[in-house]
């Protein structure tokens, strides 16, 4: 589904997987304008000032979705990147500059409620754009690994606290911050974090 002018938002779907891509695609149908790559180059070659965020798969034979993040990233754009995949978080995922992480496989709710979070809000407030990214990495990492593992790493527990911070600085700074985290929360991503 090629990108038409309208005043929608346009959204990257990224995946080597045609018929996947094109569920997403069908899915964001109405709400969003969508634009089709089908593996990691392709996504490169696609990505440019028209994208207003990217629904992008992890595990792909050309170029990794790790790379594609990356290389992205280094390119400048800061559009929302949503990493849809069935590769299970582990502990890199600490690392890596996506805003929001979602498990394959994913609904039809889960996807448009994720986009609207992070396209209505993209670049309006830095502290709630690492907030939100950060409390999905945690919800993630919470609901797959075990409690043990998460303890003794000391890159989560440093993620953790940055994030409480930064909840405590949003709470005294926005009237609505409860009604935001609550909206976030609700995409199903896993468990919810305990922030």
């Amino acid at each position: 589904m090629p990108h038409e002018s309208s005043t929608a938002p346009n959204v990257l779907v990224v995946d080597d997987e045609e018929d996947v891509a094109e569920a997403y695609a069908l899915k964001l149908r109405g709400d969003y304008d969508t634009e089709l790559a089908f593996g990691g180059e392709a996504a490169l070659e696609k990505a440019d000032a028209t994208t207003d965020a990217m629904l992008l798969d992890r595990r792909m034979p050309d170029i990794h979705g790790d790379e594609v993040l990356e290389e992205l990233r280094d390119q400048g754009y800061d559009f929302p990147i949503i990493m849809v995949t069935a590769v299970d978080p582990d502990l890199n995922i600490l690392e890596m500059d996506f805003d929001d992480y979602l498990c394959k496989p994913v609904d039809k709710e889960t996807l448009q409620k994720t986009l609207d979070q992070h396209v209505d809000r993209n670049g309006t407030d830095p502290k709630l754009d690492e907030f939100f990214s950060l409390l999905s990495k945690l919800s993630v990492l919470e609901s797959e690994l075990q409690p043990s593992e998460l303890e003794n790493d000391e890159e989560f527990q440093q993620l953790k606290r940055r994030a409480v911070k930064l909840s405590d600085d949003l709470r005294g700074s926005m009237d609505d911050f409860e009604e935001i985290v609550e909206t976030h929360r609700s995409v199903d991503r896993g468990s919810r974090s305990s922030l």
